[in-house]
């Protein structure tokens, strides 16, 4: 028996040491004493673009400024055409603990790749740290301090208790607006757009010939609203009417009855024709290049694929239709009280076993905050530099002033874009971040895909269909197995070696429980004989 519970507790150890490989603390990073520039560090860092060759080269200009700068850090770079395949690719590698040191992501990915292990570094300490924070006195560059950043894309970054991110580049949502159309309509374009400007104006422009073409354009094919981002249209909509999305510890409200109201309407619209969506129809700029969209609505980081004149029109040339285009914030309920999305990439560093390394990825991180690169990349589209250091520099400011000059860097749609987001920088917001934020973005999305199909199938869009519509979209993303006291969804069955851990914790536990009881029985035989 003795053997026995031996080898019992022998196989708790090991299977205790199996099971929690990978899910150590790793939060207790403490920043060294001094940068080791004694040795050799090799790191890695993934990164999106938008198979736009000049951010490319921006990435590959900035890994070697500052490989330059500290020659025992080499940087390798490996990049990416969408951010779902980077966090994709993080999730997959975590549990072989091979993730890249630093990755442009999301906070509400970030919010999963914490899932059962510190996988992502607390970055506050780093961030105030004298000799190796933000601006640090042994930073070897030009770095932006903590107050540098700009404190509502910082906040952005906050989750959780801490900061697990730093903002890289800022962006929201526009209107671009074929003026041209919406003028030969007999409508004068407002201050802000209204979404019941934006449907009626739609609607109008629906009106046909004899030959079944439109008669705005003269063509077959005709979309006035077209959306690219369907999640953010729902989460925007919400916030604009004060309805219910989330709560910040991750209780899922969204199936109200504003989200209702706001599918029917989609419906409406969606039946007539004069509302489509990306998914659906397709590019919302090759539609409005080609003089067959009124209202197209995507980020203003795609900026320069909009408008007639576009550096990275999508088209053939002889379809494209000369019209001028205005950039406008989103629609409204309430045009005295703006609201629209906070979007775009953040950085983040992950967590590993050597400290050195650990700060070797900080220290790029850093660089990549430095007025070099962020106004470098922020002239490749409609996005904004994170820093004020960066936005109030001379460079930038001359930058903004140039819009129009050219069609490729002073492109004027894309300069109107980023002035549109430094303008309304204060009207902006973000969802909470928990883990199933993301899934519970990607649900608002489709319930408005859903409805956009389901019309065009012949489907009525009536309360039944809503209340199955809802059931069904909170199944697809698991949605009733995010638990609101914590914002923690259902992690799923226990990974083998847990499994085995418990088991042999309940055979320990009955060995030691047989070999009292024997020794009791052994005793009282003993005291009866």
């Amino acid at each position: 028996m003795k053997k026995i519970i031996a080898l019992a507790l022998a196989a708790v150890l090991v299977l205790g040491l199996t099971a929690c490989h990978g899910s150590r603390e790793k939060t207790a990073f403490s920043i060294p004493e001094r940068f080791d520039t004694s040795r050799d560090y090799e790191i890695t860092f993934w990164a999106k673009n938008d198979t736009n060759m000049t951010q490319v080269n921006i990435y590959k200009q900035a890994i070697a400024d500052f490989e330059a700068l500290y020659p025992n850090i080499t940087v390798n770079l490996r990049l990416y055409t969408d951010y779902g395949k980077i966090y994709n690719d993080v999730i997959t590698n975590i549990a072989t603990d091979t993730t890249p040191n630093v990755c442009i992501t999301y906070p509400d990915h970030i919010a999963t790749y914490l899932t059962g292990a510190d996988t992502v570094v607390p970055l506050d300490l780093l961030f105030d740290d004298p000799r190796y924070g933000l601006g640090g006195s042994e930073v070897l560059f030009d770095a932006p301090t903590r107050e540098e950043i700009i404190p509502k894309f910082l906040e952005e970054c906050r989750f959780g208790g801490h900061c697990y991110a730093v903002p890289f580049m800022r962006s929201t949502e526009a209107c671009y607006v074929n003026k041209t159309y919406v003028e030969k309509l007999g409508y004068t374009l407002p201050e802000t757009l209204t979404w019941d400007f934006i449907w009626e104006v739609s609607e109008a422009a629906m009106a046909k010939d004899a030959q079944g073409n439109f008669l705005l354009n003269g063509q077959k094919v005709l979309i006035p609203f077209l959306y690219k981002s369907t999640d953010n249209m729902m989460i925007q909509m919400l916030r604009q009417l004060e309805g219910d999305y989330s709560t910040a510890l991750g209780e899922v409200q969204i199936f109200n009855d504003t989200t209702r109201s706001l599918l029917r309407t989609v419906a409406q619209h969606a039946g007539t024709g004069a509302f489509n969506t990306f998914k659906l129809a397709g590019y919302p700029a090759n539609f409005l290049n080609a003089g067959q969209c009124i209202f197209a609505v995507d980020s203003t980081a795609g900026a320069t694929w909009m408008g007639s004149d576009a550096p990275l029109v999508d088209i053939a040339k002889e379809k494209l239709v000369r019209f001028e285009t205005a950039v406008m914030t989103i629609p409204q309920f309430d045009p005295e009280n703006p609201k629209m999305i906070s979007q775009g990439p953040s950085l983040c560093v992950f967590q590993k076993e050597d400290p050195q390394e650990v700060l070797a990825s900080w220290l790029f991180t850093q660089y990549l905050l430095t007025n070099r690169v962020q106004i470098a990349y922020s002239q490749t589209e409609g996005y904004v530099p994170v820093t004020a250091k960066a936005q109030s520099s001379g460079e930038y400011q001359d930058y903004l002033s140039r819009g129009g000059e050219d069609n490729t860097t002073h492109y004027a749609v894309k300069i109107d874009a980023a002035r549109l987001l430094l303008e309304n920088t204060d009207n902006t917001f973000v969802t909470a971040v928990f883990n199933g934020s993301a899934s519970l973005r990607n649900a608002a999305g489709q319930l408005i895909e859903n409805v956009n199909k389901a019309v065009r199938r012949g489907q009525t869009v009536d309360e039944d269909y809503l209340d199955s519509l809802f059931s069904e979209v909170s199944a697809l993303y698991r949605l009733d197995q995010i638990s609101a006291s914590s914002g923690q969804a259902d992690l799923g069955p226990l990974p083998a070696a847990s499994k085995a851990l418990l088991a042999a914790l309940a055979l320990c536990w009955l060995s030691m429980g047989a070999y009292t009881a024997r020794g009791w029985l052994q005793k009282r035989k003993q005291e009866k004989g």
